[in-house]
């Protein structure tokens, strides 16, 4: 299966198990994969036949305004729910990049759905 992969979107989300974590947002960078037939849009060289990664890029950007999460886990859920229900691909994965452990380059969690 063909896929559209955006690599470490920096977005900026409150995330944390305390009020204080969640008080303001923090930089995480979300890795996205989308998993499409891509052999429309190579053929016809058509934006319309695929999907558009640049508003999708858009849409993550946005997409913390006025919310948070306490999980990661909780994160990368909705936003492979809202993927899969506003761009019908076949499958989504989306990894997330919290920093908060001094002494870890970062934690993640990466989940798929069909």
């Amino acid at each position: 299966m063909d896929r559209i992969v955006i690599n470490d979107l920096e977005v900026f989300y409150s995330v944390g198990v305390t009020g204080e974590e969640r008080a303001h947002p923090q930089r995480l960078l979300l890795t996205v994969e989308l998993f499409t037939d891509l052999s429309a849009a190579a053929v016809t060289d058509d934006l319309r036949r695929t999907i558009d990664y640049y508003a999708v890029s858009h849409r993550l950007l946005r997409f913390g305004d006025g919310r948070s999460w306490k999980l990661i886990e909780s994160l990368a859920s909705d936003i492979a729910g809202i993927l899969l229900a506003e761009l019908k691909p076949a499958k989504v994965a989306v990894e997330v990049k919290k920093f908060i452990i001094p002494e870890a380059r970062y934690v993640s969690v990466r989940i798929e759905r069909p």
